[in-house]
Formats: C-alpha cells, sequence, structure tokens
C-alpha cells in the first residue's frame, strides 16, 4: 500500500507516535538539557568513529595527521570528541575508511 503525500498538506501527513501531553510539559530547561546531551552523544559518536578508522589503517595519530596533512592537535581533539571532522575532513575519512587502499594511494 503506497502512501500519498502532499508537502503542502499536513492532513495527507501520518499520525505520529508522541505523547502530547508529555511533549507539552516538557520546559526549555529540558529541551536544552536533551539537546545538549544529544551533542556530546553525537561527538563521541564521531570520535569513536575517527579513532576506528586510523586503526583500521594501522596508523598512529602522527602518521594519519602526516598522511592527509592534518595536524597531529586536530587528530587527537577528532579522536578525544573535543571536535568533530567537517566538510572534507569528515568526506576524507569516509573514502580512507570505504576505500583505504585507492584513498591511501591517492594521498602519496
Amino acid at each position: 500500500m503506497k502512501i500519498k503525500l502532499d508537502p503542502a498538506n499536513p492532513k495527507t501527513w501520518p499520525k505520529g507516535r508522541i505523547n502530547a501531553a508529555r511533549l507539552d510539559a516538557t520546559t526549555e530547561t529540558e529541551l536544552a538539557a536533551q539537546q545538549a546531551s544529544d551533542d556530546a552523544s553525537a561527538m563521541q559518536d564521531a570520535a569513536r568513529y575517527a579513532r576506528r578508522v586510523r586503526q583500521r589503517l594501522g596508523l598512529t595519530q602522527q602518521e594519519l595527521s602526516q598522511r592527509i596533512d592534518v595536524s597531529l592537535e586536530t587528530i587527537r581533539n577528532w579522536e578525544q570528541g573535543k571536535r568533530s571532522p567537517t566538510g572534507a575532513a569528515k568526506a576524507l575519512l569516509r573514502v580512507l575508511d570505504r576505500a583505504p587502499e585507492a584513498a591511501l594511494q591517492a594521498l602519496g
């Protein structure tokens, strides 16, 4: 069974499963705390990913920093969850994860 949705008409959207009373009772402070928790969790996920990619390549932090021309401090910050790779760095980590031989060869 296919469902047709009209983005301009909310009446065509499927009903969600939310507890409206609980949602209405949620304070701005609780929302901010949840957002902070979600952000911290996302940073740790990015840190684990960066560390896993480096370890799968069999490189030290120093070696990875030299291979991808990023400072050692940046690599450490990624792996400690202090910062997350963004933009080109994030894309490069994905390529290193999915096609390590080709990526490392291209990086020289």
